[in-house]
């Protein structure tokens, strides 16, 4: 029995919310000290599965965590099984990597426990949360569509929203950095380390790279906003590069203030909701620059443009 566009569409934004949900909980997981709450994996304990009394609340929230990853397994197999029955093909790919990025991550976050929240595989961790909400996004909006059309944007401007994504990329390997660099480790003894220590690098330096590049991304988003409105660009991108600018000089913002005041903890987990917003409104950004199957394609426009004169 066919699946309706509607319920797929459902069932996709769920898919990116749940992703972009089990990042934040992480966050709140590193930002509680409770990161070796459960103390080893795939058990909590040794000798337990779930979370023992002795581990207190730590090894709660910890547990907690890990069990979010089951709810957004099964809404990733949901997803997965609802576009294959929908007969829409160009959802498929987008649908299985979202899915397989959940074992994958599941075997990351092993690791990580296994190593101590070792800050390289905590980055890496982060980091393809972050893939994986892109491809969930995207996937969502395609899903809106009856599919994918013809490119909107002459190529300078395709090629400075590529760029866009790239820095935004930047962007967010530079705060791994950052925040491998500084306190908030994830467990109440690994943040007796020295600051700097974990990862080797000057926390001042990291930090103002990553804001140097904050500074390089918002710069080129505005430039392309500025172009899209001069060449009169479709709407849907002049709107996702809008509200991408808008997220983006939030986050500048929250980064600024947590760094000023020294990373209390509520500001950083509100950084870590607007890194999830700035990949989300990044993706959509770049899924916009095609229109679905029904637009006319760009050169078919000209013309009729050229023919009415």
């Amino acid at each position: 029995m066919p699946v309706s566009p509607a319920v797929v569409s459902r069932l996709a934004l769920a898919n990116a919310v749940a992703n972009g949900a089990i990042v934040v909980t992480g966050g709140a997981v590193r930002l509680t000290g409770s990161g070796l709450g459960c103390p080893t994996w795939p058990r909590c304990t040794s000798e337990s599965f779930v979370a023992t009394p002795e581990l207190a609340g730590h090894g709660v929230i910890e547990f907690g965590n890990r069990l979010l990853t089951f709810v957004l397994a099964a809404v990733a197999i949901a997803t997965v099984v609802a576009v294959w029955r929908s007969g829409r093909r160009d959802l498929r790919p987008l649908a299985v990597l979202t899915f397989l990025g959940i074992p994958a991550q599941a075997l990351l976050g092993g690791v990580t426990v296994l190593t101590g929240l070792d800050p390289w595989t905590v980055a890496a961790h982060f980091l393809l949360s972050i893939v994986l909400i892109a491809l969930a996004t995207v996937l969502w909006l395609r899903s809106r569509e009856p599919g994918v059309g013809r490119p909107l944007l002459r190529r300078p401007l395709a090629l400075l929203v590529a760029g866009t994504a790239a820095v935004t990329g930047v962007v967010l390997v530079l705060g791994t950095l950052v925040t491998g660099s500084g306190p908030h480790s994830g467990d109440v003894d690994a943040d007796d380390v020295p600051t700097g220590d974990r990862m080797g690098f000057d926390v001042e330096l990291i930090s103002r790279l990553h804001a140097d590049a904050v500074f390089l991304l918002v710069g080129l988003t505005v430039a392309l906003l500025v172009a899209l409105y001069a060449t009169d660009a479709p709407g849907r991108v002049k709107r996702a590069a809008r509200d991408l600018l808008v997220v983006q000089l939030a986050q500048g913002v929250v980064g600024y203030v947590q760094y000023l005041t020294d990373l209390p903890v509520a500001l950083v987990l509100l950084h870590m909701l607007g890194a999830v917003l700035v990949t989300a409104f990044t993706a959509r950004l770049v899924w916009s620059v095609r229109g679905p199957a029904s637009e006319a394609p760009l050169e078919a426009t000209s013309h009729s443009v050229a023919a009415s004169h």
